[in-house]
């Protein structure tokens, strides 16, 4: 698998592992750590989410630039590192909920995103870079698929870890793990909650109290508190994992190229890259521009994932069944299906790039923009899945406590195989999608502008995340399968985009 790749291909996913390990620690938890902490409803946890999943990609067009203008790209991906560890820091630190914290915490997400821009395009550029050799250049794809592969393990554990601290923290303190229980406080604690609710807060707070409460009040508060601390903790676990990205970068730093304008040959010697005139220059820049604006939809749809779809995990999905008991600490939440994604990216992977060499072997590989276009097809497929299963399932307003609602029962929620199968096909289409966009812009990006282009691969996916907000809006307002239909529909403009410009976007990568 690895015989016709760079050497330094395996050091490069193995140190952009720790970064992928605090993404996914955020992805499963940020959003409900905001509204457990400080109560926040969808909407405005969304516009916080999204805000910071936006600068997380924004600022890696910065960080290219930056790169770009110092050519010291090893230097600045070593820095990326650095800051983003300081952010998770501050982020672990335990507070009282105020407007103060509030923003002490977007601060905190400031500083991840800061370090992730400088970080992220950068070392993306660096592994196109070991694909500019030509004995190496017709792997590109399945170079970037497995990198795009190994980066993913850590991702597998972080949500586990995560809950993992967080319910061990809980237990740690006399209490055990309901998903529903933050928001009922919070409506309990504001005295927004119904007559009905409250019969359904008091038989919640003795199960996770395991014994009789005669002040909700004072239980609401309590739990709230070690609730959120937990999650705090459960940030910490991305500072060590930034520390082991930061030890496997430095120790293999040496043996990587420096995207600098160059191509390397087989003896590691530089070679100048040839001089593009400007007309293909041009031509090029459009290519590239033209794939931003369409893959925008499918990162907004797609990385709902850690929104609207972790909100569906919580509010309509059983938990019953998903509890691994490890003894001193029970590994359950919906925090959890956030795994599910990377886990199928690493054993998907191997699968979907034997089949584009059984392809390539017989001269039927799809284009790299064709793929994508596929992509777009399969994520809406994914999306189509979820309409299906939620049809029937009430408005968000008839469970939601601060509205008067009533939180479901576990027997009328959803299996949890309804999103098991949804993360599948969305997988598949991440795969059809991310890295093979990653190896379209590498390999199409003048070489003076591969820092600042894989920037604004990530700058159109930093476009995508600031409408996730939107997802939750719809969620909180209007029916649940009717929030997946506009999914539906943003995958399939993007996919017909794509094929509209197929052609011109094929010559242009030739």
């Amino acid at each position: 698998m690895f015989k016709q790749h760079p050497k330094g291909l395996i050091p490069a996913a193995l140190a952009n592992m720790g970064e992928r390990f605090g993404f996914y620690t955020m992805m499963a938890i940020l959003v409900l750590f905001l509204q457990a902490k400080f109560g926040l409803n969808g909407t405005d946890a969304g516009i916080i989410y999204s805000v910071f999943y936006a600068l997380i990609y924004i600022l890696s067009l910065a960080g290219g630039v930056i790169a770009d203008k110092t050519r010291n790209y090893k230097g600045t991906i070593l820095t990326g590192l650095i800051v983003m560890g300081l952010g998770y820091f501050f982020l672990a630190i335990p507070s009282n909920p105020s407007t103060f914290t509030l923003i002490m915490t977007c601060l905190a997400l400031f500083v991840i995103a800061f370090g992730n821009g400088l970080f992220k395009g950068n070392l993306q550029a660096l592994v196109g870079q070991m694909y500019d050799n030509e004995k190496y250049g017709k792997y590109r794809d399945s170079g970037f698929s497995l990198f795009y592969m190994f980066i993913n393990v850590g991702a597998i554990f972080a949500p586990f870890i995560a809950v993992g601290v967080r319910n061990w923290w809980l237990s740690h303190n006399g209490f055990q793990y309901n998903a529903d229980l933050p928001a009922i406080c919070h409506s309990y604690v504001d005295g927004s909650i119904s007559a009905e609710a409250t019969t359904k807060f008091q038989e919640m707070a003795e199960a996770a109290n395991g014994s009789p409460v005669a002040d909700l009040g004072a239980f609401a508060n309590e739990y709230l508190g070690v609730f959120s601390t937990g999650f705090h903790y459960a940030f910490a676990t991305a500072i060590v994992a930034m520390l082991i990205s930061f030890i496997v970068y430095v120790v293999n730093k040496k043996s990587f190229p420096n995207p600098a304008g160059h191509a390397s040959d087989d003896s590691g010697n530089k070679v100048e890259a040839p001089q593009m005139d400007a007309k293909e220059v041009k031509q090029r820049l459009y290519a590239l521009f033209a794939v931003f604006g369409v893959v925008i939809f499918f990162w907004f749809s797609f990385h709902q994932n850690g929104l609207t779809l972790t909100m569906f995990a919580k509010n309509f999905t059983d938990l019953s069944a998903i509890n691994i008991n490890l003894g001193a600490v029970s590994i359950q939440g919906a925090e959890l299906f956030q795994s599910i994604n990377p886990f199928f990216v690493v054993f998907l992977t191997p699968v979907v790039m034997a089949v584009f060499g059984w392809l390539r072997a017989r001269n039927m590989e799809p284009s790299t923009p064709k793929k994508i276009a596929i992509g777009m097809f399969i994520a809406a497929m994914g999306f189509v899945v979820m309409v299906i299963g939620s049809v029937g399932l009430p408005l968000f307003s008839e469970i939601d406590p601060s509205q008067g609602g009533t939180p479901l029962d576990d027997a009328a929620k959803v299996t949890p195989m309804l999103l098991i199968g949804t993360y599948f096909i969305l997988t598949v289409a991440e795969l059809f999608i991310s890295p093979l966009g990653i190896s379209f812009v590498s390999k199409v990006a003048p070489p003076q502008y591969q820092g600042i282009m894989q920037g604004g691969w990530l700058g159109a996916t930093a476009l995508g995340n600031q409408l996730l907000f939107i997802g939750a809006i719809f969620y909180e307002s209007i029916p649940i399968w009717a929030t997946w239909t506009i999914f539906v529909v943003a995958c399939i403009i993007s996919m017909f985009t794509m094929l509209f410009m197929l052609k011109w976007l094929e010559r242009v990568s030739k």
